[in-house]
């Protein structure tokens, strides 16, 4: 049975004008001569139009938030831009953010959005804050923090509840501003908590009785406008005390017989994070899950053992199922410098007596010479150590995220130097006034390049995917990833070959938006929404990250910036004109999966295409 279609139009927004550069719609008609003057017309770029064909000279025509006309000679408009050799393409699709806190402080959600994206999905790896009680809720933000990192005290401090229910969150979330669209997925993590309370926290197995209440609580949300369920099997996330997550590593039995909500709901996808330390065993649960509950399933993958993963995918598409991997553009690792949660000297006893010191003070004592000698003879590798010198970087204000470890890597420069490496991550991290940055890939780097990534990228059954924006906030700033996938990917790689700038802009928009049933966006056609990027292809960089403090409760976060984007166009409004927001928030919460243009009844989620 398939959910009704929902509407997303836009609800009445501001329209400020925070910057007078910034296109302000008029919505009054208006003529030149006998025409009817479009409301935008982005004249003679180079259309990038999202399904994979070769650029094209045209102009683009705005209606009403959405497109109205693509061709030559598109008449005038209310508001134009230029974009004479410049590319046009659709709004990017994030797949995989952790915006569930940020979202409720944030209109613009930044980093992502300043990367031109123009959609994001939330609520991934089975946290979230829906359905819950008030009595749910500082477990719910325990969990959070030793999830995804977001600490306890911005979120306490960021988040006004006014729901309980998933329906009512979805309600919660249109009360707010925002510039870009939010789509959401109920989580397994919270619904157990709502369902069985403190049992929960217990991680006692779930009854029968209990699995049935979850299901009616997630067919629920997902009735309500939930593009997904996202559940969890892995061990890697555990609370401060050592235990892992509860909820976040419940018996398969418990996943699959929940997972059948999904079929009776209908059109839904799941996201789901498996436990790969027993990967034959997880991949068998994960095509039993696409067998169960009739639907796709999203599972994230990397280049490690990923011809195991890609003949699952591959056999269970012959069996008619359908299978997703999610995959990074680069290296997963973190951003290593002093402000980070868990650097490499974290656990020296002498970090450790300076570690709760005012910024200045911290910064004082690390220049001491006889803090700097303890700290460095302190340090001990432990056997499972992910920081190793042979898979670590320095960050230029350029970053370069495919470097070669034989040449790039602390082992190497500081052999050649005649250095210890543990003293010269030391002296790289008190570099710029100790805010030196080193990059560290875990996972996605194993051959110390990108080429078994590449391969990943082209498979037609995977997707763009792993930002975690919003999340991990001092270690990571994935979200520019679109903005790597430009510059890196589509034009600048040295140690490869590149990517067609079609299948870039492909796998950045209508493979994303139409895997999670996203089919009114995507691509730039007429009947679309008009979410759109111009962008100078020439200019495209991402510059190196850097440490602010502008979350609630002066919680620190990295940030990114891109350049190269002319415009970032929401529904037919300017959101951003060269890096800049506009003071319009077009966005809205997505309801359900969505139809293409040529559709009348509810778009249905993308099944991959065959090899």
């Amino acid at each position: 049975m398939e959910a009704p279609l929902h509407d997303t139009a836009l609800p009445e927004r501001e329209t400020a004008s925070a910057d007078k550069a910034c296109y302000k719609q008029d919505m009054s008609p208006r003529r030149q001569g006998s025409q009817v003057m479009h409301d935008l017309v982005i004249r003679g770029g180079t259309v990038v139009d999202g399904k994979g064909g070769k650029p094209y000279e045209a102009d683009v025509a705005v209606d009403g938030g959405m497109i109205a006309y693509v061709g030559p000679d598109a008449g005038p408009g209310k508001e134009e831009i230029d974009a004479k050799g410049l590319l046009v393409t659709p709004g990017f699709v994030d797949l995989h953010t952790h915006y569930d806190a940020q979202v409720m402080w944030d209109p613009i959600l930044a980093p992502s959005a300043w990367h031109g994206v123009t959609t994001v999905v939330m609520g991934n790896c089975a946290v979230g804050f829906a359905p819950a009680r008030a009595a749910d809720r500082p477990w719910l933000f325990k969990v959070m923090e030793a999830v995804e990192e977001i600490p306890q005290e911005v979120m306490e401090a960021g988040i006004t509840w006014d729901w309980e229910t998933y329906p009512e969150y979805l309600d919660a979330l249109e009360r707010r501003k925002h510039t870009i669209d939010i789509g959401t997925q109920i989580a397994h993590v919270a619904v157990r908590a709502y369902v069985m309370g403190e049992r929960a926290d217990r991680a006692e197995p779930a009854t029968d009785a209990d699995i049935a209440a979850m299901s009616e609580v997630i067919e629920e949300g997902l009735r309500a406008g939930a593009l997904a369920w996202s559940c969890s099997r892995t061990d890697a996330h555990r609370l401060a005390d050592g235990r892992i997550v509860p909820g976040a590593y419940p018996e398969a039995d418990e996943v699959l017989k929940l997972s059948e909500s999904l079929g009776r709901v209908g059109n839904r996808v799941m996201q789901y994070l498996g436990n790969y330390k027993d990967m034959d065993r997880d991949l068998a649960v994960t095509t039993e899950l696409a067998r169960r509950s009739g639907s796709p399933i999203h599972f994230i993958m990397s280049d490690t053992g990923w011809r195991k993963r890609i003949a699952t995918i591959e056999d269970a598409q012959a069996e008619g199922l359908t299978l997703f991997g999610h995959v990074a553009p680069r290296a997963v690792g973190m951003i290593m410098h002093w402000r980070a949660v868990g650097h490499m000297f974290a656990k020296c006893p002498t970090m450790q007596a300076i570690e709760d010191l005012p910024w200045a003070a911290k910064v004082e004592r690390l220049r001491n010479p006889a803090v700097r000698a303890s700290i460095i003879s302190e340090y001990e590798p432990t056997p499972n150590t992910r920081f190793r010198f042979d898979r670590m970087y320095e960050m230029a204000d350029y970053p370069d995220y495919e470097p070669d470890p034989k040449v790039d890597s602390i082992e190497a420069r500081a052999a050649s130097s005649g250095r210890d490496p543990v003293a010269y991550v030391y002296d790289v991290l008190m570099r710029n006034e100790a805010q030196g940055m080193l990059y560290v890939p875990f996972s996605n780097y194993t051959a110390g390049d990108f080429s078994e990534v590449r391969q990943l990228l082209l498979h037609p059954r995977t997707v763009l995917s792993l930002s975690d924006g919003g999340a991990h906030n001092t270690r990571i700033c994935d979200s520019a990833s679109p903005t790597f996938m430009l510059d890196h990917w589509a034009r600048g790689r040295t140690r490869g070959e590149t990517l067609p700038l079609e299948h870039v802009v492909k796998s950045l928009t209508l493979d994303t938006a139409s895997s999670y049933g996203l089919n009114d966006r995507g691509v730039v056609a007429p009947g679309y929404l008009a979410d759109l990027n111009v962008i100078d292809f020439d200019k495209v960089r991402v510059p190196a990250p850097y440490t602010a403090f502008d979350f609630p409760a002066g919680g620190q976060r990295l940030l990114q910036k891109a350049e190269g984007y002319v415009a970032t166009i929401k529904r037919g409004q300017v959101t951003f004109r060269h890096g800049e927001h506009c003071g319009v928030f077009p966005g809205a919460v997505i309801r359900g999966p969505q139809a293409a243009p040529s559709e009348g009844a509810p778009a249905q989620v993308r099944a991959a295409e065959p090899a």
